[in-house]
């Protein structure tokens, strides 16, 4: 009797060290790494959560607004020169703060936002300065704004280095007039891989990226876009224009139109038409929506590119003649107000 309770006692704690062994492999055995679809993540949170491009107001304010702002409630502005520093000395508003593009974000972060009604970006013509309220208010800084026409707004001396020396109408005799060729098929977004899960922490990966890439990638000039275009086909032109201008005013040949007030940047509509394949190149009527709109392309993963100055820059007396939005106007969007100089 001894000998077979001794056996079955035997036996009791091989089953129990066999089951301990097993649930130490369990638990020391690694998980599968979560598998998540980063694109979907971010594009989900954007227009559920975080729809700035279509609900967030306008992101431009006037230099007549703003001089009204810095003389009534110069305690609730902070101002932001990403304009290099010999610029920046030539000539800037007072109170400004000479930032790099790279350090745009790190800065913001280190300040009260809320102590602000206005947190305001200011380049050359608008368009670097739009693209980083972009990438700004997609971070959720809401009362990001770029100053309308950049520094060019502010004074003439500032507008001789930018507006006034782009406004041009070397492209008005190849402009067309036909109906827009079709959208591509809608696809799937650009597959992002940050390593991150949660849609803030992909975001903030995609936007520090973005900062440190600066907005050289983002700008492209006519010039490069007819040469290349004609040479390889190598560009997805957006007109984002209404459907009338688009055909009245003309449009680059090839250029599909995607009409504002059909939001066409929503996946229920067509941002799954753009391109995965070739750069898409966004073109308005000044460089400043476009660029705006292509800090949020770029943050999906598509490759955007801005024209720069937009259509001011190919078809101006056009523009001019026919009130077109946003056509320069010197005599009226030049202000002349006072500037500080020096560092």
């Amino acid at each position: 009797m001894r000998n077979l309770a001794s056996k079955r006692f035997f036996a009791l704690c091989l089953i129990g060290l066999a089951g301990f062994l097993g649930l130490s492999q369990c638990a020391t055995t690694p998980r599968a790494p979560e598998v998540v679809d980063e694109s979907q993540v971010l594009l989900n949170f954007f227009e559920t959560e975080r729809d700035y491009l279509q609900e967030g107001g306008p992101f431009v304010i006037a230099a007549s607004a703003l001089r009204t702002n810095l003389l009534t409630k110069p305690k609730a502005q902070y101002l932001i020169d990403i304009r290099s520093p010999q610029a920046f000395a030539r000539g800037h508003i007072a109170g400004s703060h000479n930032l790099e593009f790279q350090s745009i974000y790190d800065h913001v972060k280190g300040i009260d936002v809320s102590a602000y009604e206005n947190i305001v970006v200011i380049c050359f013509a608008g368009q670097a300065s739009a693209y980083a309220v972009s990438l700004l208010r997609a971070l959720g800084y809401s009362n990001a704004v770029s100053l309308k026409w950049g520094i060019g707004s502010w004074a003439a001396v500032f507008a001789q280095e930018s507006w006034l020396k782009n406004l041009s109408n070397n492209r008005a005799d190849q402009f067309i007039h036909t109906p827009s060729p079709p959208k591509n098929p809608k696809g799937t977004p650009p597959q992002l891989t940050t390593g991150k899960t949660s849609a803030r922490e992909i975001l903030e990966a995609r936007a520090r990226t973005l900062f440190a890439e600066g907005y050289g990638p983002v700008m492209l000039g006519h010039c490069c876009l007819f040469n290349d275009f004609y040479d390889n086909g190598g560009f997805y032109i957006i007109n984002y224009w209404p459907t009338e201008l688009y055909e009245k005013q003309g449009h680059i040949p090839g250029a599909v139109n995607y009409p504002p007030d059909e939001t066409p940047f929503k996946s229920t509509t067509d941002l799954l038409t753009l391109s995965t394949r070739i750069p898409n190149v966004i073109y308005c009527y000044t460089g400043q929506t476009s660029s705006y709109i292509a800090g949020y392309l770029r943050l999906l993963g598509y490759d955007a590119r801005s024209l720069l100055f937009g259509g001011n820059a190919m078809i101006y007396d056009r523009m001019r003649e026919n009130k077109v939005p946003n056509t320069f106007i010197p005599e009226t969007e030049i202000m002349n107000y006072e500037y500080a100089t020096g560092g």
